[in-house]
């Protein structure tokens, strides 16, 4: 919910927003994809600290900046992974990879 939130938060009105899910093998993977205001690549490596808001979602929000801490918080606790992926004025995609049967 967190990362659908920002996306529609971070999506101007008209925009796209994409959620998919699929599975592997051995995992299973959500994407939230948008064409929003999209993340410098040099913040990228900071989103996921607590209190860290880049320039243009600083601008664009009244967050406090721990949406994303806390969505890593729970994809961590449930062995999962994330990836970004994303272009200033282009958008962004996250991609959450979950193993299967991994007991929780």
């Amino acid at each position: 919910m967190i990362l659908l939130d920002n996306a529609m938060k971070y999506t101007k009105e008209g925009g796209k927003i994409h959620l998919s899910c699929h599975q592997s093998a051995s995992s299973i993977i959500l994407k939230v994809q948008d064409n929003g205001i999209g993340i410098a690549e040099e913040d990228i490596p900071k989103i996921f600290d607590r209190f860290y808001q880049s320039d243009k979602a600083r601008a664009a929000s009244d967050g406090a900046g721990l949406g994303l801490s806390i969505a890593k918080w729970i994809i961590d606790q449930h062995y999962g992974k994330v990836k970004v992926k994303s272009k200033l004025g282009e958008g962004t995609c996250f991609e959450i990879t979950f193993p299967k049967n991994q007991k929780i």
